[in-house]
């Protein structure tokens, strides 16, 4: 049954006041968010993962030290688990829908998409760890792939948990949307 649009009364003050939608509502634009994410996640591993899967039959790979072969078998298994995670949700949720239970279906893909991050975080750090060995020799490269991977965290974690608790009363409520969405900004 189409669901109508809901007027969003300003208050006295000419703001509004949060969203006005149905938990229908609320789980279909969750979902359609969370798509959007996963695609631009799955692109950039599935991109990693095929470049990963030829590097095998080159032929350099078998003059390779025992100890970068481990650290190739390990990427390779890290990038195939993210690949899995990132594409889960989208076969969670063609084996669920119908079901009426989509804003449970949006928290299990949501957190297989967290778990994907996070692999593909691991993945990254073992890539570069791999290829950097094998490009310089040198030992300042777990130097070097430790501060990239402090990087990755300080721009997929540490920033955006800071905004949220910046801008955030922990109830999921924004403060500084109560406080200055216009009713001109409305999206």
């Amino acid at each position: 049954m189409p669901t109508t649009p809901r007027q969003v009364t300003p208050d006295g003050d000419g703001l509004i006041r949060g969203r006005h939608e149905t938990p229908e509502e609320r789980a279909d634009r969750r979902w359609g968010e969370l798509m959007q994410e996963i695609r631009v996640a799955q692109t950039g591993v599935q991109i990693l993962f095929g470049f990963l899967l030829t590097v095998v039959f080159t032929p350099r790979f078998p003059e390779l030290p025992a100890a970068d072969r481990t650290i190739y078998v390990i990427t390779v298994s890290l990038g195939a688990a993210a690949t899995g995670a990132l594409i889960g949700p989208v076969s969670f949720h063609r084996l669920v829908a119908g079901r009426r239970i989509k804003p449970q279906a949006v928290e299990w893909a949501s957190r297989l998409t967290f778990l994907g991050l996070l692999l593909l975080l691991a993945t990254l750090a073992s890539a570069l760890l791999l290829v950097l060995r094998v490009a310089t020799q040198n030992a300042y490269v777990p130097w070097l792939v430790t501060g990239l991977v402090t990087w990755y965290l300080l721009c997929w974690f540490v920033l955006p948990l800071w905004v949220r608790g910046r801008y955030t009363n922990g109830a999921g409520d924004s403060p500084g949307e109560a406080k200055g969405a216009r009713l001109t900004d409305r999206r």
